[in-house]
C-alpha cells in the first residue's frame, strides 16, 4: 500500500510540475516583444546623444581652424572669407543647414585679436523624430599675425 500511496504522489507532483511548465510557456516570447523595442529606442538614443558630441567636438573644432585662418590675413573681408571657407570644409558632413560664421572681436586693422563665432544647425535627436532645435555654437579667438599685416 505504501508502494501505491508514493506512486499517486509522484504522479501527482510530475502532473503539477507539467501543468507549471505549460503555463510559462511563451512567456519569454512576450518579454522579448515588450523589451526589443524599448532596448532598441534605448540604442537610438544613444546615437543621437552621440552625434550631439560628436558635432560638439567639430564645431569648436571648426571655430579654431577658421579664426586661426582668418587671423592669417591682411584686411577683414579676406580675413572672413578664409574662416567662412575652413569652417565649411570642416563642418560639411556634420551640419544639416548653412554654417554661420560671425566675427565677434571689435576691429581688425589696430586689433591684436581675431576672434569668430561659428553655429550650425546638427542632426542629432532629429533622427529620431523629435524635433528639438539643436542649433551648435562655437567660438574661438586667434591672435593676429603682425607680421602679416604690416603692408
Amino acid at each position: 500500500m505504501t508502494a501505491l500511496v508514493s506512486f499517486v504522489s509522484f504522479v501527482r507532483a510530475r502532473a503539477r510540475t507539467r501543468a507549471g511548465a505549460g503555463r510559462d510557456r511563451g512567456l519569454s516570447t512576450i518579454e522579448v516583444v515588450i523589451l526589443a523595442p524599448v532596448m532598441i529606442l534605448f540604442i537610438l538614443v544613444l546615437v543621437a546623444f552621440g552625434q550631439l558630441v560628436d558635432g560638439r567636438g567639430a564645431i569648436d573644432g571648426a571655430a579654431r581652424d577658421a579664426a586661426r585662418a582668418g587671423s592669417l590675413q591682411r584686411e577683414e573681408r579676406t580675413a572672413m572669407s578664409e574662416a567662412r571657407k575652413a569652417a565649411d570644409a570642416d563642418l560639411s558632413d556634420i551640419c544639416s543647414g548653412p554654417v554661420t560664421v560671425t566675427k565677434t572681436s571689435a576691429g581688425f586693422a589696430n586689433a591684436d585679436l581675431f576672434t569668430v563665432e561659428v553655429s550650425c544647425e546638427v542632426r542629432g535627436l532629429a533622427m529620431l523624430g523629435l524635433d528639438v532645435p539643436t542649433r551648435l555654437t562655437g567660438t574661438f579667438t586667434s591672435p593676429l599675425d603682425p607680421f602679416k599685416r604690416k603692408a
